[in-house]
């Protein structure tokens, strides 16, 4: 079953995974997870895959790096809310 998260909810999704985690062991943990972005939607998994770090201390540490991954249009403009949805 595949399960959608925003950007702006994604602190809470990830706080779920046991800290430190290696990336792969993040990246199969979320593969099943649809991110819905302010442009299209993607899969963390893969997404997660991208980022240059190989471990993850906390899951502020796999958002920044996700933000360091991502176009700026996939967060939408600046100053834009994603909403509360």
């Amino acid at each position: 079953m595949t399960r959608e998260v925003r950007l702006n909810r994604i602190v809470d999704l990830l706080e779920e995974l046991d800290y430190p985690i290696e990336r792969d062991d993040a990246e199969a943990a979320v593969s099943d997870v649809t991110l819905v972005l302010a442009d299209a939607e993607r899969n963390l998994g893969e997404l997660v895959s991208k980022t240059d770090s190989t471990r993850f201390e906390t899951p502020d540490d796999i958002v920044s790096e996700l933000h360091n991954t991502l176009p700026r249009e996939a967060v939408g403009e600046p100053y834009q809310s994603e909403g509360e949805g």
